[in-house]
């Protein structure tokens, strides 16, 4: 099952951790740092293109500005990633100029991958850049979007990037060996391959209790949930170890291998899904989510039990089931109050083509 999802991987994503770049002060640990870029390098000499998602930055500036610890402010957050983005850089183009390779910061921020055309503008650059032999390295533009920093975390921002190239492999490279069940006991034990990402499989995630860095296992389940809807593996994987990418790529049993969906998402149905806030939500009886679901159809008004939020026509709205639980996304044909005033018969509130599973 590992050498049938992962063969045939030439477009891949890293995504760094904090705790796999910093050492025990909460530093940049330079050697590790050397160790994993010599693993990307040696990747992309090998043919395949590599796109680097790095944490770390804030790490960086911390010991510049003072701190000990993560700090609490906005404000403090922005300025140790203001400070530590451009020494992060600095070293990753050092690291890799040995290695006859080009570096390009790309910065992001979630507006930037929901508008349309910004979204587009992304993936022509970062697919360009591949092309032309450079490894792009992707941040939030942490020193100033503020949403990002207070709620948002790298691991899903490494999920939206692999979805929006898309990417044919994601690595999470992290402290832990991957997905362990029973953690902390003497039962615990590896997970090697999670083929359905269920109830079970949250509960074995935590938080994360580092100084420096944010998220944990519970993030990186939710990085995963996105991935492998939209037919791309992910794995997890100690970032320690000095072999651990080559490892991966040939099928070893190496950290925690997500299994995606079948069936790829075309481009506009994986910008519909991931890349938007929803607005609003639509909750739908049994029927319209059987028609839906199993037949294909567009949401028509019968089906539709209630309408909740404040959002306009072109809006991306939250689609559920009468248990609350979101089974799809889409783009809405009326405002929420042109719905919610009723006498809209059977025209299509959501249409097919504009609607995904998920």
């Amino acid at each position: 099952m590992r050498s049938e999802s992962l063969k045939n991987i030439r477009r891949i994503v890293v995504k760094l951790g904090t705790g796999v770049l910093t050492d025990s002060r909460k530093q940049p640990d330079l050697a590790q740092i050397r160790q994993l870029v010599t693993q990307v390098a040696t990747l992309r000499k090998a043919g395949h293109e590599v796109v680097i998602v790095t944490s770390g930055t804030v790490s960086a500036g911390m010991g510049v500005l003072g701190f000990d610890k993560r700090p609490g402010t906005v404000e403090e957050l922005q300025a140790c990633a203001a400070v530590g983005q451009s020494r992060l850089m600095a070293t990753y183009e050092k690291l890799f100029a040995k290695h006859d390779l080009h570096v390009a910061q790309v910065l992001l921020t979630h507006e930037d991958l929901e508008h349309h055309q910004r979204h587009l503008n992304a993936r022509n650059t970062l697919v360009t850049l591949l092309r032309r032999g450079v490894i792009p390295v992707i941040n939030e533009n942490d020193a100033i979007s503020v949403t990002e920093l207070k709620f948002g975390d790298n691991d899903k921002l490494s999920a939206l990037v692999a979805a929006l190239l898309p990417a044919d492999l994601l690595v999470i490279l992290t402290t832990v060996d991957g997905v362990v069940e029973n953690f902390g006991t003497e039962e615990a034990r590896l997970l090697h391959v999670i083929e359905r990402i269920d109830g079970s499989i949250e509960k074995m995630a935590g938080g994360t209790t580092s100084a420096t860095a944010v998220g944990g296992m519970s993030s990186k389940i939710q990085a995963a949930r996105i991935v492998v809807r939209a037919g791309i593996p992910l794995v997890i994987a100690p970032g320690h170890k000095k072999t651990v990418l080559r490892r991966v790529l040939d099928g070893v049993d190496e950290g925690t291998l997500f299994i995606p969906q079948p069936s790829k998402l075309k481009g506009r149905k994986r910008w519909i899904a991931f890349f938007h806030r929803p607005k609003g939500t639509l909750t739908v009886d049994d029927g319209a989510k059987k028609a839906l679901c199993e037949r294909g159809k567009s949401l028509l008004p019968p089906g539709i039990k209630e309408c909740t939020g404040k959002f306009s026509v072109g809006d991306v709205v939250r689609i559920c089931d009468t248990a609350g639980a979101e089974f799809a996304r889409g783009i809405a044909q009326y405002s929420a109050a042109e719905i919610n005033a009723g006498g809209l018969a059977r025209t299509e509130v959501i249409h097919r083509d504009d609607l995904v599973i998920l």
